[in-house]
């Protein structure tokens, strides 16, 4: 099947009489609930579950191997290659489901702020409340522009439909197929949404670099004086908490890009957690979840119709999509200007690295590439052995480039715009897990700040006599003990045995970037051998 065939085929499923082109959210609301899709909420979010998969299956996602991209792409446990002749089997057998179907929905967008560089997508789906979490989680066009869009990428979805592994040539009924060439996402087997999201931000990894702009998992807020900052960090290390200011208005809270111009947003909505949320806690999560929003596997009353956001019992992946503009605090439309502070968040659970550091240009590269941070091993009582955890630019799964093109443009745009960069720990402070203690958030909190406001650019530091960090010697607000995580260890020498644990583990992961320069690896990680 040429790409010929494949636009056929696609104009032919969307000229069906079952199909509904861009319905408004109250429509996809009305359809997602009178289908059985979704319940409404007491709040007049709807809530849907999503079976037995209640988050990514990266094991089921590949990459079609085709002239075009096949030698820029970087094959692997995180891309791995299908066949072209694999891909147009399951494509023909999706749309043939599809056809079958009593209605399908469509929903037309965008991907990125930014309209020099932004992508027309298009998502067809079985479900409407699949596409009503597009509908918010995308950028949404005007009335003028619906009319001249013309899809650059579509998202082909059947969540009920089921790959047969002994013929189909998938692992699994599960599939996320992506054809650069036919400019298709093929996605089946799985109802868990956010693999669509996830879909058109690898393709945006994939996209963007060639328009000389760095693709990042990050949020971005912008202070009073135009001060652009990026927080880079996985799950657990408090990225949507310490972006989220009320003296600083959000860009966007996961996906962005950096181009000549600024940042821009790559999304239109959040896709936040809502394990455990509370009003007090997180007060523009909690509000933004309100008619229009969808909730993915949080428990609701079935009398009531209460969310129990505590409750984790079909599984502690719960989310909220809602659009950006259910918060009061955002810069619509969500561009800003070139950063001049970059956070990168680390959870130490070894509680060694300093709670702030200012990073060197090779040091910010080294700790890009590496993406560290740690999560505990278990809950049971007296397992208290941390595990580290390296995910390659904050965002492994979603690379489909080699690591070290993402670093490189990211120390061009350091050394362009100046970024000051600050490694931040969020983790453990005074010994590890089960020994010391988190790390208090009003300290964090102080230390970003200032981070934010430039008083940390031109501080007296001191050098991490390990990894080689430069740690300020005073903060207003801080303890001095606190800045320097050897002085916060009652026991020193336990201290630069566990720092030189984490610093081997740190130089063993690097050992896969063979490609990168000896100044990043001599100038950027751990000085202790």
């Amino acid at each position: 099947m040429n790409s010929v065939n494949t636009v056929n085929e696609l104009n032919d499923l969307l000229n069906g009489q079952n199909v509904h082109v861009q319905l408004s959210v109250p429509q996809l609301v009305e359809k997602a609930t009178s289908r059985g899709e979704a319940v409404l909420t007491s709040t007049g979010a709807v809530k849907a579950e999503t079976g037995k998969y209640t988050g990514r299956s990266p094991k089921d996602k590949y990459m079609v191997v085709e002239d075009g991209s096949k030698d820029k792409i970087d094959w692997g446990s995180v891309n791995q290659p299908i066949s072209s002749e694999i891909f147009n089997s399951l494509y023909k057998k999706v749309i043939t489901y599809l056809k079958t179907k009593e209605e399908l929905f469509v929903f037309k967008g965008f991907a990125g702020a930014e309209p020099e560089s932004r992508l027309s997508i298009q998502v067809i789906n079985e479900y409407a409340w699949h596409v009503l979490f597009a509908h918010q989680l995308f950028i949404r066009p005007s009335a003028e522009e619906l009319v001249s869009h013309e899809a650059q990428f579509t998202i082909v979805s059947a969540p009920t439909f089921k790959a047969d592994p002994a013929v189909d040539g998938t692992s699994s009924e599960t599939f996320i197929i992506v054809s650069m060439e036919q400019r298709i996402i093929l996605i089946g087997g799985t109802e868990y949404a956010g693999e669509m999201k996830k879909s058109i931000f690898s393709i945006m990894n994939y996209l963007l670099p060639e328009q000389g702009i760095l693709p990042m998992h990050c949020s971005a807020n912008v202070g009073e004086e135009g001060d652009v900052a990026l927080f880079f960090g996985l799950s657990g290390t408090g990225k949507t908490t310490l972006s989220a200011d009320a003296n600083r208005k959000l860009i966007g809270d996961d996906e962005h890009g950096w181009s000549d111009n600024g940042v821009f947003n790559i999304e239109g909505g959040c896709y936040a957690k809502a394990i455990n949320l509370t009003r007090e806690n997180e007060p523009q999560i909690y509000d933004a979840i309100r008619f229009g929003s969808v909730l993915e596997n949080v428990v609701v009353d079935l009398d009531t119709r209460e969310a129990n956001y505590d409750d984790i019992s079909l599984t502690e992946n719960t989310r909220a999509a809602y659009p950006l503009q259910a918060i009061d605090n955002i810069v619509d439309p969500s561009v800003g200007g070139h950063p001049k502070t970059i956070i990168f968040l680390t959870a130490d659970a070894f509680g060694v690295l300093p709670p702030i550091s200012k990073l060197t240009k090779e040091q910010a590269m080294y700790h890009f590439l590496s993406g560290f941070t740690s999560k505990l091993a278990g809950t049971e009582r007296g397992i208290t052995t941390p595990q580290v955890t390296f995910s390659t630019c904050f965002g492994s799964p979603f690379l489909p480039l080699p690591a070290t093109v993402y670093a490189e443009m990211l120390g061009k745009k350091i050394d362009e715009h100046n970024a000051q960069v600050f490694l931040v720990n969020t983790g453990w402070t005074g010994g590890e897990y089960g020994v010391g203690s988190r790390m208090k958030l009003s300290y964090t909190r102080t230390m970003v700040r200032a981070a934010l406001e430039g008083k940390l650019n031109h501080v007296e530091t001191e050098t991490n006599s390990i990894f080689g960090l430069e740690m300020p010697v005073e903060i207003a607000g801080v303890p001095a003990n606190v800045l320097n995580p050897r002085d916060a260890w009652s026991d020193k020498d336990a201290y630069d045995k566990k720092a030189k644990e984490l610093a081997d583990q740190f130089r063993t992961n690097f050992k896969k970037f063979g490609s990168v320069t000896e100044d990043i690896v001599s100038k950027g990680g751990p000085i202790i051998k």
